[in-house]
């Protein structure tokens, strides 16, 4: 998922997909540990894709800057 993406989506979009985000995650996560899934790499492009969401959650609802 890259930026462009994100910001044409409302930010109940962003909401829910953080939602799944997190379910996936958290799934791979018991599968990796119980030797089920090999892919780490998965893991790791997860955790950017949640941190991507956030940030733009947090940048949409922010203030702009006074001056």
């Amino acid at each position: 998922m890259d930026w462009s993406e994100l910001e044409q989506k409302s930010p109940t979009e962003l909401q829910r997909l953080l939602q799944e985000k997190r379910e996936l995650l958290r799934d791979r996560r018991f599968k990796v540990a119980q030797g089920q899934h090999q892919d780490v790499r998965e893991l790791r492009e997860l955790k950017r894709d949640i941190a991507r969401v956030l940030t733009k959650l947090q940048t949409r609802t922010a203030s702009p800057p006074t001056t």
